[in-house]
């Protein structure tokens, strides 16, 4: 059993830096302003080979009995609370170079109430002067004080040490740990071999503009407040990694939901803390398996929308189209309705349901057509805040994960790729024409497929399209990417026909190479010849 470890504190005294710092990678967004982190950002991570994780908590600005109407302010204390609540060692960080200020005693109290042993990681300790001011800390009436810089990585170690002292021993086991995830070669998509490693749950991005319902459908799944919600755009800054476990038929499925902050148009970043929000959206995409793209059934499909779309083909990654807040379109479809069923009192009220159907029906159409580059990506419509369809998002997301994890054998590959070819052959190009000898996969996720041909340069886009539409029909992969990296063969054997030479000049040509062969003894050997 892995211990956890809160980071807790006032704003703007390092606490996203420290939490970077220990577990070795940019994962919170460090900034100069107050208030950059809301959520809880949890990382796993170890530490000299003992496993934990590490949660990041935003800042504690409220006194005591002081209230604040900013819904955002009160949901990111609810989330400290549930951090301190549920962590095993607490980590205060305070600023060395300000010393003890009135909201450092307000986090001590509360910290004092939970019982839960407390270091206090003075932190921005630069210079060796200020190593001594550290000392002024004592006095907040915690027994162990670490002077620490989460920017140089000073004094971490002292720190984490004193930490795990606290924290549970790891579980014994009569079989050896591996450390390290064991290594799979797969050929990339030039041709080489590269590590990849699958191991742990299946990472999926929620990903989409700002406001679109992304935390909430994260909260829904969850049945928790994980994440805050508010309709405040922008709310969300860092990307939020929840662990999610779901069980059907007797199967548990893990996954990681990741929530990610809304993707605006790069003119309307308004500063760097968005910046930083939507790059961390980004690299989420890049990191996940599957990426979940919520639209808004309100506004329909945006440039935006398919801007992020094309991100989401540019990483290859399988995809789900989720069209969020269907309940209030659905109202308006429902007052439109209305006011046809008192023009028309002689029609039934099934007739008008009929129309709704093919409404839903024909909105999924249009936003197929209109994200027709993400042609593969099944659409879904849901309603965060009511449940509608959060099942059939599950169905989807788990059928999509099989999908990924589906190895064709090579002699069904090479079957149905000749029948494609007699079904539609490639079009020469310079007195050529495209030539297929051998296909084989070679990664699961995305699905890639290395096929030798006679010439790359031939395998045009459209009909690789259509060859990844035909692989489709025939395997499946619905919201899977299907790639087809070509590679021509190396000619290692000139043709049979260019050298078996013809009956009529065969007498000429060893007559030739007889003469050669005398010539060459000649004026070896001089003295023998007659």
């Amino acid at each position: 059993m892995s211990g956890l470890i809160a980071i807790v504190g006032r704003p703007n005294v390092g606490k996203s830096a420290l939490f970077n710092r220990i577990i070795r990678r940019r994962m919170a967004i460090v900034h100069d302003q107050p208030g950059v982190t809301r959520d809880r950002v949890s990382a796993e991570s170890e530490w000299h080979g003992r496993p934990f994780t590490l949660v990041d908590t935003g800042g504690i600005g409220l006194m005591r009995r002081e209230k604040s109407d900013d819904v955002i302010i009160k949901a990111a204390v609810e989330q400290v609370d549930i951090a301190i609540e549920s962590a095993q060692v607490i980590i205060l960080v305070v600023n060395v170079q300000e010393g003890i200020v009135p909201l450092d005693r307000e986090v001590t109290a509360r910290l004092r109430q939970s019982g839960k042993p407390v270091l206090v990681a003075a932190n921005k300790v630069d210079t060796f002067r200020m190593e001594k001011e550290a000392d002024v800390f004592a006095g907040l009436g915690f027994e162990k004080v670490f002077p620490v810089s989460a920017i140089h990585g000073e004094g971490i170690e002292n720190l984490m040490t004193a930490a795990f002292a606290f924290l549970p021993p790891p579980a014994p086991t009569d079989e050896a740990v591996e450390i390290d995830a064991p290594v799979e070669m797969e050929i990339g998509h030039d041709g080489k071999e590269h590590p990849v490693r699958k191991t742990g749950p299946l990472k999926i991005a929620i990903v989409g503009r700002p406001n679109v319902g992304k935390s909430s459908i994260i909260n829904a799944l969850t049945h928790s407040d994980r994440v805050i919600v508010s309709p405040v755009p922008g709310t969300t800054r860092d990307s939020i990694d929840v662990p999610f476990e779901v069980e059907t038929e007797g199967v548990r499925s893990k996954y990681i939901l990741i929530d990610t902050a809304g993707m605006r148009k790069a003119r309307r970043v308004e500063d760097s803390v968005e910046f930083f929000s939507v790059q961390r959206a980004a690299e989420s995409i890049i990191r996940s398996d599957i990426s979940v793209l919520v639209l808004d059934a309100e506004v329909g499909v945006t440039e935006q929308d398919k801007k992020i779309a094309d991100t989401i083909v540019e990483n290859r990654r399988a995809c789900i189209i989720v069209i969020n807040k269907w309940d209030l379109f659905a109202d308006k479809v429902l007052a439109d309705r209305q006011k046809e069923i008192k023009r028309r009192e002689d029609k039934k009220r099934t007739e008008g349901q009929e129309k709704t159907m093919s409404t839903l029906a024909e909105f999924g159409g249009w936003v197929q057509k209109k994200l027709f580059f993400l042609d593969y990506a099944p659409v879904i419509f849901t309603s965060a805040k009511s449940g509608f369809h959060l099942d059939r998002l599950l169905e989807t997301i788990r059928f999509v994960a099989a999908q990924l994890q589906q190895k064709v054998p090579t002699a069904i590959l090479n079957r149905s790729l000749r029948d494609a070819v007699e079904k539609r052959q490639p079009i020469s190009a310079a007195g050529h024409r495209l030539k297929f000898f051998y296909a084989t996969q070679v990664r699961q996720a995305p699905p890639t497929f290395l096929l030798f041909v006679n010439r790359d340069e031939l395998f045009s886009d459209a009909y690789k399209k259509y060859l990844a539409g035909e692989m489709r029909t025939a395997f499946g992969y619905e919201g899977c990417p299907v790639v087809l990296v070509p590679k021509a063969r190396p000619k290692t054997v000139e043709s049979v026909r260019k050298l078996k030479p013809s009956n009529k000049n065969l007498a000429g040509r060893m007559d030739a190479h007889r003469a050669a062969r005398r010539a060459r003894y000649t004026r070896t050997n001089p003295k023998n010849t007659r």
